[in-house]
């Protein structure tokens, strides 16, 4: 562990209160002492082993990724600058209902199937867990920043129920309680639902309120990727509050957009339902990243039907004429469910990876841009790549609205989360440009949030969220997760058509007192590890 004092940092502590100028001291790996103008007032400055001189930057905690999809990334990559240079100190994973643990030999299987396009199949890794705590112990092996984990319900059903879309009989709901309960035990820190991906969407109101119950009871928290972010966005958000509120527990609105055009400058609308429920009591977070793209899979589009009974059901009857047929038309004329019941717009649609080297040329255009190259309708072409690549697909969806956006963002309960994607040849910058571009474009530049108040979205609101005592703030006896950051020039580097870049003005981050950034680059410390569910 570093014994370091940080000279002259300008402080901004994740409170939302004011700067202040401050030497601060890590030992053993956590902030030990914080003496304020020091140098002004002439007192006797503390000493350490190392000093940093920290003139001109401000050091904040560490930027807690509040929405992760580095599942795999974690342990297929240990340098993981995507979010370490981006002054990530803590990432939270097992979101939309679709993960890696509790699951069998049949699930896992059939889970790294569906969300290949997510963190690819993973036959690069050795995935010999089982369990959620099985799991957590092999992050806590090392990795490059610390990961919090919500127990997917997806997963869950896909083991208890299997894929086929029908309500859960009583006793498969109370297995699935005790799978929920057990994660929660193990140090899973909530539940997540993917309510727009199958299995996890077959799930009915009632059997979803009992999941949530048991959550409420362990003091962890409900992150639901609702039923609709397009048509009828505004009903799945009310639903889902109203559901958190029958079953008494938290309720954390992930990647809470406002996408399509139907719902372009309705976000007020969106914020107003949201302060209704806060002003009775509802305990209610939120987050969302700084881009108006969303990211997913091709097969994510679809129509649920199609997906009952798993991937190899899809894939059959993606190839079956007929079934392709109905398919085709739920999404192009109804409006699939997997698209949000609005009515697919294949120039929106743009493909950002493929599991399949050899299907590179259709990454960087749209589906109907690489339809129209091929003289072809865009549902062939997407069917053809949805069966060439084994559902492996991840796509770009330019569908959101910036003045949703900044509404959103400015919102009391507002956190930050990349829904960052790693995978793929042009995945969305977001993975890699999240956290600079909150501080840059839109604090600095654009004055949407004060540099205070974007600090405190960004690490003290979401620890308190996940109940962590100990962490997003910079105060004495507090881990030392932190970052220094220069607040004139930084600024995401990612771009749509450079999509790893990397950020600039971000030279230190340090995770449990040690650096993982260091002059700007990374180095090889492996401080990160799980970060378990504080009992109440």
């Amino acid at each position: 562990m570093e014994n370091l004092v940080i000279r002259d940092a300008d402080v901004v502590d994740g409170t939302g209160a004011d700067a202040y100028r401050a030497d601060v001291v890590v030992d053993d790996g956590r902030i030990v002492s914080i003496v304020k103008e020091a140098a002004a007032a002439g007192c006797q400055r503390p000493k350490a082993r190392r000093e940093l001189d920290a003139e001109g930057l401000v050091l904040s905690p560490g930027f807690i990724d509040m929405h992760a999809h580095s599942d795999l990334a974690l342990l297929r990559d240990p340098d993981h600058s995507a979010k370490a240079a981006q002054g990530v100190t803590l990432e939270v994973i097992g979101q939309d209902g679709l993960s890696y643990a509790p699951v069998d030999d049949r699930t896992l299987d059939e889970v790294r199937r569906a969300i290949t396009g997510w963190n690819g199949y993973g036959d690069d890794l050795d995935l010999d867990w089982r369990s959620v705590g099985e799991y957590l112990d092999r992050l806590d092996r090392g990795i490059a920043v610390n990961a919090a984990y919500l127990v997917p319900q997806g997963t869950v059903r896909a083991l208890v129920v299997g894929w086929e879309d029908r309500p859960a009989t009583p006793g498969e709901l109370e297995r699935m309680r005790r799978l929920v309960a057990e994660g929660l035990e193990q140090g899973a820190v909530g539940l997540s639902s993917g309510l727009t991906y199958t299995p996890g969407m077959y799930a009915g109101n009632a059997e979803l309120a009992e999941l949530c119950r048991v959550v409420a009871r362990y003091g962890g928290y409900y992150a639901p990727h609702h039923r609709s972010y397009g048509a009828g966005a505004l009903e799945a958000y009310a639903e889902m509050v109203d559901l958190a509120r029958e079953a008494g527990c938290a309720l954390h609105l992930t990647h809470a957009t406002m996408n399509f055009g139907v719902n372009e400058g309705r976000a007020p609308e969106l914020l107003a339902l949201l302060d209704e429920a806060l002003a009775a009591g509802a305990d209610l977070t939120l987050d969302s990243y700084p881009y108006t793209p969303g990211c997913t899979t091709l097969a994510a589009l679809l129509p649920s039907w199609a997906a009952e009974g798993g991937p190899e059901e899809l894939l059959r009857r993606l190839a079956d004429d007929a079934s392709a047929e109905r398919i085709r038309h739920d999404l192009e004329v109804t409006g699939a469910d997997g698209c949000h019941g609005v009515p697919v717009d294949w120039d929106t649609v743009e493909i950002s990876g493929v599991a399949d080297p050899a299907l590179i040329d259709f990454v960087g255009r749209t589906v109907l841009a690489s339809a129209r190259l091929r003289g072809e309708a865009p549902w062939a072409t997407a069917r053809r790549l949805l069966l060439a690549d084994r559902l492996g697909p991840t796509i770009l969806q330019h569908v959101g609205h910036e003045e949703n956006v900044r509404a959103i963002m400015r919102h009391r309960v507002h956190t930050g989360g990349s829904d960052g994607i790693l995978t793929g040849a042009r995945p969305h910058p977001r993975a890699y440009g999240t956290f600079p571009r909150y501080l840059g474009h839109y604090a600095r530049e654009l004055g949407v949030l004060s540099l205070e108040e974007c600090v405190a979205h960004l690490t003290g609101r979401p620890a308190a969220r996940l109940r962590l005592p100990d962490r997003g703030l910079v105060r004495e006896g507090y881990r030392a997760d932190l970052v220094l950051f220069d607040p004139a020039t930084v600024a995401a580097g990612a771009t749509y058509e450079a999509p790893r870049t990397p950020p600039t003005g971000i030279p230190y981050v340090l995770v449990d007192g040690r650096f993982v950034i260091e002059d700007g680059r990374r180095t090889d410390v492996l401080a990160g590890r799980a970060v378990r569910r504080t009992p109440r």
